[in-house]
């Protein structure tokens, strides 16, 4: 499958999901009315619970009451959950003991696991994730969480990062980036928010026994004590049952996902071996994957190995059996686990009298980024559109030289918010001296002083950087900007307007920063309603993705015979019959009609904005040609609806 079918087979598993949902409730509220049928009839000779009492099992008044109760409690439990979880993936990672990443990492295992998500967000084309380390955990194991790769989280455990080499820690850290990327992760939340509603069971049950106990001990010819504590002891099995079932509808729901999520991981970094190696090290640890969370219970469905002491049989298993995941990967395996030990990788340091590295613009990036598509034959669409979502291990290399051209300091400060804000107020100022002045003139007047000379400071530095570098930092800039305050966001939001706008222009570059900062950071500081698919079809989208189409053909040449050659590359695709759909002149698919577009298209199904990105792809390439600012703006369309496409490097 591809993206965009792993995204499909996703939302189609969230409709299993409320299926499952659904009959366990049904069930529940069964089991429920059997206590309270049960107690009503036990109570029956009793006068006080005449109006109660009943002599037959079936009460359809009681099982009315009853079935509207357990509802109630079911489904407020649900909708608090996922209230809770609203707040993303740093929630869960703080519930199981999870500390964010020192942003001045100093060890050799916390930097080799930044480096190692770094350059996978960027080979993938998404947001560099919110990095947690669970200090706490000896056990080898990690997760990902969150709703989007907007609010995603990777969590590792001190376990891996001592234990894990970095081949076998980067085969560990792409496996979750596919549930990152398939959709597994938004899913795996939504699964802890229903059976939380069903698992309320048992704790109004255990809320009634220590009621009854209370009531037994100031009255002891209190008859309501038995009826209280008979709920109450029946509530809490039920609820044990519903903790079975929940364990039941994990393990069919996740055990799959798990090999394919292996396979992504070495498609990724093709390199089974770093993998396997994970896997063999958590059979060969007295600690295996488990975790001493108190909520690893909870959440034992999102991590990389089975986080709970096996059960009999393994029947409930959130994971494969380790044996048979090791073997997928490597089969000629011994079946031999590895002597486990705290891996020792040194660091290369600088010697102590050296100067420290100066960065004087221009910066000479390294000579691979020649490899980056800009001006040469281009990739057939049908190559940039299996690229979506998996990246190929040509690119993930190519991720890691990109980030290592960027200097180290200004990969520091992206880390941290404000230098994060400066980096990208620099990467707004004109390359023109005079648009330049004036940008600068009503940003210094609009702010304080020391933040209008650090952005002065700063612009140099920038603006010596390969043009081809600059994505990937606006990349690298999100986690620290996902530290502003909502005061200080919004003071963020109006200098970039600001900065764009004081020059009377918005160009291409500005658009797309503009646009992928706003579409991953607006969630997280003005929640909204969450997004619902309301297009299965294309036919109400065709108007937008002619909106699309006419400003990508446009912006790739100036020749009247080559944009309506590329407009009609693009339109082929779409395969559309309605009449009147032609090329749009220039004002009417300007950057603002390209917003609305994208908003529309962003609310489609998963196919249908495959179809949009093709027809896109397929205009861009007419001419046979990429050029950067084409593939710059490709990417940022793809982006904006939450299909990341990787950075373009030949001969993938």
């Amino acid at each position: 499958m591809d993206f965009f079918q792993r995204q499909d087979n996703a939302r189609r598993k969230t409709k299993w999901l409320i299926g499952y949902f659904v009959l366990a409730t049904a069930l529940t509220i069964l089991a429920v009315y059997a206590v309270f049928a049960v107690v009503s009839v036990s109570q029956s000779h009793s006068k006080r619970y005449a109006a109660l009492g009943h002599d037959s099992l079936w009460n359809p008044k009681l099982f009315l009451w009853v079935t509207a109760g357990t509802l109630l409690v079911v489904i407020a439990g649900s909708l608090y959950k996922i209230a809770e979880l609203s707040q993303g993936g740093a929630l869960v990672a703080s519930s199981l003991g999870g500390q964010p990443l020192d942003i001045n990492a100093t060890t050799v295992e916390e930097k080799k696991l930044r480096n190692v998500v770094e350059e996978m967000a960027i080979a993938s084309g998404v947001p560099v994730p919110q990095i947690y380390v669970l200090p706490e955990e000896e056990g080898i194991n990690a997760f990902a969480a969150g709703f989007s790769t907007s609010d995603a989280v990777i969590g590792v455990t001190r376990g891996a990062m001592q234990t894990l080499t970095r081949d076998e820690l980067q085969g560990v850290i792409g496996h979750e980036f596919s549930h990152v990327l398939n959709g597994d992760m938004r899913l795996n939340m939504r699964l802890m928010g229903g059976i939380n509603g069903i698992l309320c069971i048992a704790l109004l049950g255990h809320a009634l026994l220590r009621a009854g106990s209370y009531s037994g001990s100031r009255s002891r010819k209190d008859d309501s004590r038995g009826a209280i504590m008979g709920i109450g002891l029946g509530l809490l099995i039920i609820g044990g049952i519903g903790m079975f079932f929940g364990r039941l509808i994990k393990s069919a729901i996740s055990r799959q996902r798990e090999f394919l999520a292996d396979a992504s991981a070495v498609q990724f970094t093709r390199n089974p071996a770093g993998l396997a190696g994970a896997l063999k090290k958590i059979g060969g640890s007295a600690q295996g994957s488990r975790l001493e969370a108190s909520h690893a219970e909870e959440m034992s469905h999102l991590f990389f190995g089975n986080a709970l002491s096996e059960s009999w049989a393994n029947a409930l298993a959130t994971h494969p059996p380790l044996e048979q995941r090791i073997r997928a990967l490597d089969p000629g395996w011994d079946g031999k686990f590895p002597v486990v030990q705290v891996v020792r990788e040194v660091e290369v340091r600088a010697p102590v009298n050296a100067a420290p590295p100066r960065m004087q613009p221009p910066f000479i990036p390294a000579p691979s980024l020649g490899n980056l598509i800009g001006g040469v034959p281009a990739l057939a669409s049908s190559e940039v559109m299996v690229n979506i979502g998996s990246p190929t291990p040509q690119q993930v290399s190519y991720a890691g030289e990109l980030r290592a051209a960027i200097p180290e300091q200004l990969r520091a400060s992206a880390r941290q918010a404000m230098g994060a804000c400066t980096m990208v107020y620099s990467l707004l100022l004109s390359d023109k001296e005079t648009d330049r002045s004036v940008q600068l003139a009503g940003f210094a007047s609009a702010n304080d002083a020391g933040l209008s000379q650090e952005t002065v400071r700063m612009y140099p530095l920038i603006a010596g950087l390969d043009r081809r570098l600059k994505l990937p930092l606006v990349n690298l800039c999100l986690p620290g900007l996902r530290q502003l305050s909502k005061t200080q966001y919004e003071r963020f939001i109006l200098n970039m307007r600001l900065l764009i706008e004081s020059d009377r222009t918005i160009d291409l570059f500005e658009y797309m920063l503009q646009k992928t900062v706003s579409h991953h950071l607006e969630p997280l500081f003005t929640p909204a309603r969450k997004s619902i698919i309301q297009y299965y079809v294309l036919k109400p989208l065709e108007e937008d993705a002619v909106v699309l189409l006419s400003a990508l053909a446009r912006h790739g040449s100036e020749n009247a015979e080559q944009i309506s050659k590329a407009f009609r590359s693009g339109m082929e695709q779409l395969k559309v019959s309605s009449p009147g759909l032609s090329l749009l002149d220039a004002d009417r698919c300007n950057l603002s009609q390209i917003d609305a577009a994208l908003n529309r298209i962003a609310q489609a199904a998963p196919m249908v904005k495959k179809t949009v990105i093709n027809a896109c792809a397929c205009t861009v390439a007419a001419d046979g040609v990429v050029e950067m600012n084409e593939a710059e703006m490709l990417r940022a369309i793809a982006d904006s609806l939450d299909c990341p496409i990787p950075p373009f490097v030949q001969n993938v």
